[in-house]
């Protein structure tokens, strides 16, 4: 199996290529979503089932909209004005400037990044915008730079599932949230399993697939954390192409594994401190 460090690695190198390179060149799609399109790891329109129109949400910003998501965690969030949010996996600052313009001019909201690239592409973004309450943190999921009882509510977009150790992410998850606070995510999980070979297979981590664990399990994982009014919010099926699944698996067990029943979805889930 891969190591933690080895899949962090593979992950950091791939969001750090979609940052600095051209549209073009933006991990695992061919070509990139504009707004409103299906994203990254949905593929492109002929075989994406996962949507994000973002194009008519104040705040929005196409600069800061790499198409890496699954869906738009801010959409059921419950975000008030005044909020202090966090965004884990923040990228370019796409969900941040949504947020902030819920949280308005009162609120406040923190975009953690382990991509040094994506740090500085946020940055820059926000420079441009003006925004005096919103900052972006470089740190790591596992072990976040943020202060215990911090948000009001935290969301992430097609992120946590990129993350090794989802225990410790929803850990920290817990600790930075205010008492009575909650979340908001969007991320992809499997109903059924996965081949072996994509699950070994890093550099799937970014295309969000390899990473997926099942439905259930995840759900168990925010339980275990100690969370409560646990739901599930929204659920969509997401479709892979099958030029990427044939990077790692053969004709025969693609053929196989689309015989198998598995499916890919992504899901956005709700949870309580």
């Amino acid at each position: 199996m891969n190591t933690s460090e080895e899949i962090k690695k593979a992950v950091k190198e791939s969001y750090t290529k979609i940052a600095v390179k051209s549209e073009s060149d933006k991990g695992c799609c061919s070509p990139v979503p504009q707004a409103g399109g299906p994203s990254c790891c949905g593929g492109d329109s002929e075989t994406a089932a996962v949507e994000m129109d973002y194009s008519n949400l104040k705040g929005y910003n196409p600069d800061a909209d790499l198409g890496l998501g699954c869906g738009v965690p801010t959409e059921f969030a419950g975000i008030k004005e005044g909020d202090t949010v966090v965004d884990l996996g923040s990228g370019a600052g796409n969900d941040v400037f949504v947020a902030r313009a819920i949280t308005g001019e009162s609120g406040r909201v923190i975009g953690v990044d382990f991509t040094e690239a994506m740090i500085e592409k946020a940055r820059k973004n926000n420079v441009k915008l003006g925004y005096k309450n919103v900052e972006f943190r470089y740190g790591d999921i596992e072990n976040l730079p943020v202060e215990d009882n911090t948000a009001d509510v935290t969301i992430s977009n097609c992120v946590l599932n990129l993350v090794p150790n989802k225990e410790k992410a929803f850990a920290e998850i817990y600790r930075t949230l205010k008492p009575g606070g909650h979340f908001s995510v969007s991320d992809i999980v499997v109903n059924g399993e996965l081949p072996e070979k994509i699950r070994k297979a890093a550099e799937m981590y970014a295309g969000c697939i390899s990473g997926a664990v099942s439905r259930d399990e995840y759900l168990q994982v925010i339980k275990h954390a100690g969370f409560k009014n646990i739901k599930v919010q929204k659920e969509t099926p997401y479709t892979v192409h099958d030029s990427i699944m044939l990077d790692y698996i053969t004709p025969d067990e693609l053929k196989q594994f689309k015989a198998s029943g598995t499916k890919i979805v992504s899901i956005n889930v709700y949870g309580e401190k």
